[in-house]
């Protein structure tokens, strides 16, 4: 555990969010094409997001902070996953809060 540890939390926050935007993707494919398979690796991927999220906020502590982080970054991907791959359009107000967010994360990470 004491090695899992020395891993920064904004490393932890990466892969936890990595494995959210596998289960979105998976979510996309699913509300395409409804599959139990597709549920089985959604649940899969989710569950990998959570446990690569309990050493970071074991780490920083603050659940405001980081718990913040992962949802700018998790909404980052979400939005990447649906315009990149799926061809989904954003608004200029969508891309305003983007934007907003990503300044929010500055200000989050620089926070002590």
């Amino acid at each position: 555990m004491k090695n899992l540890l020395s891993i920064n939390y904004l490393i932890w926050l990466t892969i936890s969010v990595v494995f959210f935007s596998v289960g979105e993707f998976f979510s996309k494919k699913f509300a395409l094409q409804p599959k139990l398979s597709w549920v089985i690796l959604i649940l899969g991927a989710y569950i990998l997001g959570t446990l690569a999220w309990l050493p970071a906020i074991l780490q920083k502590n603050q659940l405001s902070i980081v718990g913040t982080i992962w949802s700018v970054l998790s909404l980052l991907a979400t939005v990447g996953i649906g315009v990149l791959i799926f061809a989904e359009k954003l608004s200029f107000v969508g891309t305003a809060g983007i934007i907003t967010a990503l300044i929010s994360i500055i200000l989050l990470s620089l926070a002590k």
